[in-house]
């Protein structure tokens, strides 16, 4: 029986969601390396025997742009589901009190899930503006 294969993508060009598609199968000895890695070649050489091996051989650009991608592709991500609910009833124009009130929290737990989705959505505070409100 033979001994599965491992994949190596070599790439000019970054390819975010190849790269992320060949992490998600969760295979074994995978990598992915831009082209200018072949010409280093004890670089080249030790990313195929990770392989080999069935480890992993990435680029780190490739890792770079992977972990910047899962924290800034979609802010909203980074919102839990009940920052979530605030900002939603916020969306709707309700007061602090007023969005206490229709999810069952304190004014204060109001205040503070709107300082944590003003900080993760790095919508700054800056004196004279309201954060609350804001032009397309």
């Amino acid at each position: 029986m033979l001994a599965p294969a491992g994949v190596l993508i070599l790439s000019q060009h970054i390819e975010r969601h190849y790269a992320a598609q060949l992490l998600a199968t969760g295979a074994e000895g995978v990598g992915y390396l831009l082209e200018d890695r072949v010409a280093q070649v004890e670089e080249f050489l030790d990313a195929l025997e990770r392989i080999r091996k069935g480890d992993a051989a990435l680029d780190p650009e490739v890792v770079r742009q992977l972990v910047v991608r899962s924290t800034h592709g979609d802010p909203l991500a980074r919102l839990t589901p009940r920052e979530r609910s605030v900002l939603a009833t916020l969306a709707q124009g309700l007061t602090n009190t007023a969005i206490a009130k229709r999810l069952h929290i304190s004014v204060s737990a109001v205040e503070k899930n709107l300082n944590a989705i003003f900080d993760k959505l790095e919508l700054s505070h800056t004196d004279g503006y309201s954060r609350r409100s804001w032009r397309s």
